[in-house]
């Protein structure tokens, strides 16, 4: 019998692969700037944050806050990117077939977004109604606040929670809560992988 009552996906590159696609723009519109990262730079300092954790380290790089249109833009540019572009990570429609135990998402990301990238590759009505943002809770990861109060809404203790994370703020954030982490490292070898197909196994 499993030990587990709750999992909790993170979203962006967990269960769309769109982290590649935002970053790519992030990146182009941070050189528009005079701001040159790779998208390797970009996974490395940017991937797991919350926007205002981002936007912050934009302003201390240029010494001044980025225009006053950057965030409307970035939000128009990748929304029209991600609608042609993205789709669902390869086998985690079969994962969530899989497991038995209840299951939501703790995410980085405001709602809005959320609703475009499950909306977009059909994953919306697997979770709608457990879907919890960073704009919830006071600290965006590393601090453990979403995944705790995606715990406690969810009604499950954070030792029976496993979570399914691809980044290194989301895996502390994740440690910090007193969960267990499952690491999903398609694009780069960040952390320990997991297939989405083994996850049921893990937690069985």
């Amino acid at each position: 019998m499993s030990p587990y009552r709750l999992v909790i996906f993170d979203c962006d590159g967990v269960l769309v692969d769109s982290e590649r696609i935002t970053n790519q723009v992030f990146a182009a519109m941070l050189e528009e700037l005079g701001l040159v990262f790779t998208l390797e730079d970009m996974f490395e300092q940017f991937v797991g944050h919350s926007m205002v954790y981002c936007l912050e380290k934009i302003t201390g790089l240029l010494g001044k806050p980025p225009p006053e249109d950057f965030l409307p833009c970035y939000r128009a540019r990748t929304k029209a990117a991600l609608e042609i572009q993205l789709t669902a990570v390869p086998g985690i429609e079969q994962a969530l077939d899989s497991i038995t135990l209840p299951y939501c998402v703790a995410s980085s990301g405001d709602h809005e977004k959320m609703r475009l990238t499950l909306g977009i590759t059909g994953l919306w009505p697997r979770f709608e109604g457990r879907l919890f943002s960073v704009t919830e809770v006071k600290q965006a990861k590393p601090a453990p606040d979403i995944f705790l109060h995606a715990a406690e809404r969810c009604g499950a203790a954070p030792d029976a929670c496993i979570v399914v994370e691809d980044s290194p703020a989301g895996v502390r954030a994740a440690v910090a809560a007193g969960m267990t982490v499952l690491g999903y490292a398609a694009l780069t070898p960040r952390i320990n992988c997991v297939q989405p197909v083994h996850i049921a196994c893990l937690i069985a």
